[in-house]
């Protein structure tokens, strides 16, 4: 083989943007023009994007997608590229990348194996291409091979497999390309991130390269394109079982080019963070993208001075510090809108304060320990804080009630109720104030919270979006004592220092967040089992007590006591406000896990786990 010169580039496309996808991509094409790349491989379905949805099955789009590739091809002289989009025949549609040559189509493959778990819907749309089958389809007059195809390139001999295809393990189309004797498999893909995964990714790669006895390429889409899912942009080379690149992943970058020789040698890896790095690195710039593409003016949160929204106001101030680093000042507020010559003194503080506006809204139950957290750590990020308190709209709405029942609520017979006014007496005043700022209202629950339902619908559900519902309360309390050291963010002591706490109760008593449900180590644990894993609550006491050191009376109160708010609680998990998929599963049934609204609750099955020994 020759050292001929091959590119990846990732890049955060938006669906229905052609004008911007198309950009993006004749971008990508220019740059790896100007730096000698022969051949270039673009991410699956790159002229769409990945998170169309159901426009892949109307008719107008796979030929608007057909149109868009037609106007790629002058810009393909003197290079090959390889672009994923959607190829619609009479009633099929199906998952392809194009090959462009020096101006010219040379064929479609398509993808075999759609992926259809966690938040992949693909058979929905596609439809899967049966291996070895070629045909011939029709492109603008011109006849084009289309399906179990590889391609020659001077003297490389080159095939794909797109995405899902790779981890079908036995029956993938590596091992036919691999029989066809190919020097090099390029893997376009639209991989979800999830914390830890690339790791998955890495060993893939490398034991495929190792498999198939050849040059293996990966590369992914690239940020928050749609909404839900983000793309971490990565790209990976190996040969024979060696990594010989890998790029840092999550990039502010549009287009992000990665270039390397086909040769035995290791050209550039970086490091695999660690866990609690990838998570504030993906949601940060989940926000970014999530704030530009909603054309949004900034961020409105309900800063209690709890863990939950002290998260969220972290997350937004590491936008703003890891857009600055990557894409300095000026294009920073190209991208969000804002006059870059207004912003003075420390630029990282000015813009937390141009895009965060915070509020403390109390209430005669909310202690001087939580309001001091909120507003000790705003001033420390530098965004805007409000305080105010809600006990007259609250004694308002009681007072109604009151008179309409003709009694007086008490704490001993109107517990929920009680609680559930004063979150809900939040939500009107804080959509007032992301409505007058033209901004997108954070919503705080978590997904230990959505687990079992220990949110106020119409309360601390109540938002534009919902940034840490994928992730789990046991890990927020974990990586904010991390953040706080590693991210230098002095003002999470406060935070850190308090006991989780809905503060609806009188502070006489002592309400904590664990006493009302339970430890939140053991809702995780419960939670992989039954939710992730799908096990029964007799298979998940069978497990946890040989892992958890409790009675078993204590564990199985504790099982019994999540599936049933489990089961009662769907109705909220159906009303959650769009979420970022951040880590292994979700409970949010738009993307993960969908579960019935009504349903019998698991009598039988916790029947069954109570008589058990």
């Amino acid at each position: 083989m020759t050292g001929l010169k091959i590119g990846a580039a990732t890049l955060n496309q938006t669906p229905l943007d052609w004008k911007g996808n198309f950009s993006r991509i004749t971008a990508a094409i220019s740059q790896a023009k100007t730096e000698g790349i022969r051949l270039l491989c673009l991410p699956e379905l790159a002229i769409t994007g990945y998170g169309s949805e159901d426009l892949f099955l109307s008719y107008w789009y796979p030929k608007k997608a057909l149109e868009q590739l037609r106007k790629l091809l002058p810009h393909t002289k003197d290079i090959t590229v390889a672009v994923g989009l959607p190829f619609r025949i009479q009633e099929k549609v199906y998952n392809t990348v194009a090959i462009l040559e020096n101006g010219q189509l040379k064929g479609f493959v398509a993808k075999q194996f759609l992926a259809i778990d966690g938040v992949h819907y693909e058979f929905r749309w596609f439809t899967p291409w049966i291996a070895h089958e070629q045909i011939e389809v029709d492109f603008f007059g011109e006849q084009i091979p289309f399906g179990d195809l590889t391609f020659h390139l001077e003297d490389v001999h080159y095939g794909f497999e797109i995405c899902e295809d790779a981890w079908r393990g036995p029956v993938r189309p590596g091992y036919r390309l691999q029989e066809r004797k190919v020097d090099l498999i390029f893997n376009p893909s639209a991989s979800h991130f999830a914390m830890g995964k690339t790791l998955q990714r890495k060993e893939l790669i490398e034991s495929s390269s190792s498999i198939f006895d050849c040059y293996y390429c990966y590369v992914n889409l690239l940020g928050n394109e749609a909404g839900r899912m983000i793309f971490d942009g990565e790209t990976m080379l190996a040969k024979s079982g060696k990594l010989l690149h890998r790029n840092q992943l999550l990039s502010y970058q549009d287009v992000q080019l990665q270039s390397f020789y086909l040769e035995d040698k290791v050209q550039s890896v970086a490091p695999v963070l660690e866990k609690e790095q990838e998570f504030v690195q993906a949601a940060s710039l989940g926000l970014f993208d999530y704030l530009r593409k909603s054309r949004s003016r900034g961020f409105v949160l309900s800063l209690s001075g709890g863990a939950d929204s002290s998260t969220i106001a972290i997350l937004v101030a590491e936008m703003v510090r890891r857009g600055l680093g990557e894409l300095g000042l000026e294009e920073f507020c190209r991208k969000t809108g804002l006059d870059a010559s207004t912003i003075s003194g420390d630029p990282e503080k000015a813009l937390v304060g141009r895009l965060l506006t915070t509020a403390y809204q109390g209430t005669k139950n909310s202690s001087e320990d939580t309001l001091q957290s909120a507003k000790k750590l705003a001033e420390s990020l530098g965004a805007v804080f409000h305080h105010w308190t809600i006990d007259e709209e609250v004694n308002s709405y009681t007072s109604k009630i009151e008179k309409a029942l003709g009694r007086k609520l008490t704490w001993e017979q109107d517990d929920i109720t009680l609680q559930n006014i004063q979150a809900r007496a939040r939500s009107p005043i804080i959509w007032m104030l992301a409505n007058i700022q033209n901004a997108l209202l954070l919503s705080t629950s978590n997904r230990s919270e959505g687990d079992v339902g220990y949110a106020t619908m119409d309360g601390d559900t109540s938002g534009s979006i919902s940034p840490i519902a994928a992730v789990d309360k046991y890990f927020i309390l974990q990586w904010l004592r991390w953040a706080e050291a590693n991210l230098d963010r002095p003002g999470l002591r406060y935070v850190n220092s308090l006991q989780p706490t809905a503060e609806l109760r009188p502070l006489e008593r002592t309400q904590t967040d664990e006493k009302d449900l339970m430890p939140y180590e053991v809702i995780v644990e419960i939670e992989k089992l039954a939710i992730r894993d799908q096990r029964s609550p007799l298979d998940i006491y069978l497990i946890l007590q040989e892992e958890l050191q409790l009675e078993a009376s204590v564990l199985k109160g504790y099982i019994k006591k999540f599936f049933q708010l489990w089961s009662r609680n769907q109705w909220k998990r159906e009303r959650l406000a769009p979420s970022f998929h951040l880590d292994q599963f979700n409970v949010d049934p738009k993307t993960w896990y969908r579960f019935p609204i009504l349903s019998g609750g698991f009598a039988e099955e916790l029947q069954i786990l109570e008589q058990s020994e």
